[in-house]
């Protein structure tokens, strides 16, 4: 039977921490071990967990690991993976709570399917209380049916170059991901480097049912939100900023790693055509007219439709997006 390891990572969590790890710790199937890291808490969420742990009696080993300074989210994942010795990694935020049964769901994946490197899930998003919202993580994410479709039809690393679809409080992985994707990059948050991975090199499940409840209380690190017309309008006109520099870095990692990795040549190329057409997008003039024969030619080549976010909506954000002063004419 494989080995579950369960990844918890803590900052300052003591207000929903003790509901996330009973959820955990009671599992239709339950993990074999809980790693917890810390990021420096200052409030009582270790001695929670300790707490909630003891009371559950449930047979998981708990490792807390040694507490460090701040690492910020990335990295103090980065930590909890490493220290899990279980054949297959869930990771778990602090605030969610989890469906009964997710780690049943995630081990029956894995266990029939030998090729699976990751599976990610839809989940239910709820108020700070727990109460359900109208509105589930794939739709606040818009993820469309061409997308789902994609994922199911072995193309997620398609999907996943053009825009990140992988929320890592729905994540599970097999622990031989690691070996190629160690260490995270510090451009990249962890999930969706995890994602990339693993869809570069093996196979993805997307589970289209919630596993989750995905809980929004204004606090959230990393949160979602139901997605609106006027959103998407005011992204496509605000400053560019440093957005397009930080998009070229992050490319250029992920086809630097992949040139290291056993991966199809097809998934290479395209992997370094995003980074050329994100460094092509960063280099864009400050002046909107001097953009349009770069940013057409793109549009032409298909280059927005393969790479980019919102597809032709981005030709237009590269278009109208007005240029930070100090940019380039």
């Amino acid at each position: 039977m494989t080995t579950i390891s369960v990844a918890l990572a803590t900052y300052n969590g003591e207000r929903f921490v003790a509901e996330q790890v009973e959820s955990i710790l009671a599992q239709s199937r339950r993990p074999d071990e809980l790693v917890v890291a810390d990021d420096g808490s200052t409030d009582a969420t270790l001695d929670i967990i300790r707490a909630t742990h003891e009371a559950a009696r449930s047979g998981v080993s708990l490792r807390v690991l040694d507490p460090g300074g701040r690492r910020g989210v990335t990295k103090n994942f980065e930590r909890a993976v490493s220290a899990c010795e279980g054949e297959l990694i869930v990771l778990s935020d602090q605030d969610d709570r989890w469906h009964p049964d997710r780690l049943e769901r995630a081990a029956a994946s894995f266990e029939a399917r030998p090729g699976l490197l990751l599976q990610h899930s839809d989940a239910r998003l709820v108020d700070a209380a727990g109460r359900p919202l109208d509105v589930g993580l794939f739709e606040a994410l818009w993820v469309s049916p061409a997308e789902r479709q994609a994922i199911h039809g072995g193309e997620a690393f398609s999907a996943y170059l053009r825009r990140n679809l992988v929320t890592g409080a729905t994540v599970a992985f097999r622990a031989t991901l690691l070996e190629y994707a160690m260490p995270f990059p510090s451009t990249w948050v962890h999930d969706e480097w995890l994602a990339a991975i693993a869809a570069a090199i093996g196979e993805v499940e997307l589970v289209e049912e919630p596993l989750i409840d995905y809980r929004q209380h204004g606090a959230n690190q990393i949160g979602a939100t139901k997605p609106t017309l006027r959103y998407r309008i005011s992204r496509m006109l605000e400053e560019r900023g440093d957005r397009y520099e930080i998009l070229a870095v992050r490319a250029e990692a992920l086809a630097d790693r992949l040139a290291q990795l056993p991966v199809p040549e097809a998934i290479l190329a395209a992997a370094r055509d995003r980074a050329r057409f994100d460094r092509v997008r960063a280099g864009l003039p400050r002046r909107r007219l001097a953009r349009l024969g770069t940013v057409l030619d793109e549009h032409r080549a298909g280059s927005y439709r393969r790479l980019s976010s919102q597809g032709a909506l981005d030709v237009f954000r590269d278009i109208l997006q007005p240029a930070r002063d100090g940019m380039k004419p």
